[in-house]
Parts: C-alpha cells; sequence; structure tokens
C-alpha cells in the first residue's frame, strides 16, 4: 500500500520487512492474498479477538467470526466502524471493495454483500495479517 499521512502508525517498507514475516509483508503492504484454508485462524473457535499483525490495533470479534466455506477467516462486520477502512479495488477488471487497518493501512482483505444476518455482510480476511488474543490467556 501507498504510503500515507492518513494512518497513525507509518513505516518505510524496510521498517516493515523487518516486523513482518516475507507472507506478511506481501499481504498487509502489497495487498496480496494467502492461499485459501491455509490460516489456522480457520479454526480457531475460543473466545477472543482478531488483531493486526503490523500494529496491533484489535480489528475482529471473535462473535463475528462465521464459518463461510471460502477457506479464510470471515467476519459478519469489524469491531467497529473506525478501525477498518475500505477503498475499491479493481485487480480482477471489476470493484471489489478492499479493507484495510486504518490505524497503519495493512491490508485485511475484502468484503462482500453475501454474508449472513444480521449484516448480510462477509468480511474475508487473510488470517496471516492476524494475531489472535484469546480471552483466556488476558490477565485478570
Amino acid at each position: 500500500m501507498a504510503k500515507s499521512a492518513r494512518f497513525t502508525v507509518e513505516k518505510t517498507d524496510a521498517e516493515w520487512k523487518t516486523i513482518l514475516t516475507p507472507a506478511q509483508f506481501q499481504v498487509a503492504r502489497q495487498e496480496g492474498t494467502e492461499r485459501a484454508f491455509t490460516s489456522p485462524l480457520n479454526n480457531e473457535h475460543r473466545d477472543g479477538t482478531f488483531h493486526c499483525v503490523g500494529c496491533g490495533t484489535a480489528l475482529w470479534a471473535m462473535d463475528d467470526k462465521f464459518e463461510s466455506g471460502t477457506g479464510w477467516p470471515s467476519f459478519t462486520k469489524p469491531i467497529s466502524a473506525e478501525v477498518v477502512a475500505t477503498k475499491t479495488d479493481w485487480k480482477l477488471l471489476y470493484p471489489r471493495t478492499e479493507c484495510h487497518c486504518a490505524t497503519c493501512g495493512a491490508h485485511q482483505g475484502h468484503v462482500f454483500p453475501d454474508g449472513p444476518a444480521p449484516t448480510g455482510q462477509r468480511w474475508c480476511i487473510n488470517g496471516v495479517v492476524l494475531v489472535f488474543q484469546a480471552k483466556e490467556d488476558l490477565p485478570g
């Protein structure tokens, strides 16, 4: 993703490469896509939250995760409207809605209008750009 002053966390590509794996960098910073059915987060069902691998912002809640059968972790909505930003993606020659972390700009995936109630949305997210924090592992 191009560097932009609209993100509160900004780093050079060289800086991102020191904190992200090559696969994370390819998805988060170059708007790539991980292979379907490769993320262990597809099978994550504990109570908790999913955070951006780039900046640690909590983006997705387990309560909003559902089994879409697509091969990527899918959610009906982000934790809040403020944590995820969207833009139109024309890479496949037709418009899709791309989503990214509003704090650091890390590409997350795409949102589609074919999800379950109550939102009817399927936020199809690359697991490689998420870090899961189980509620049971939190102090206190």
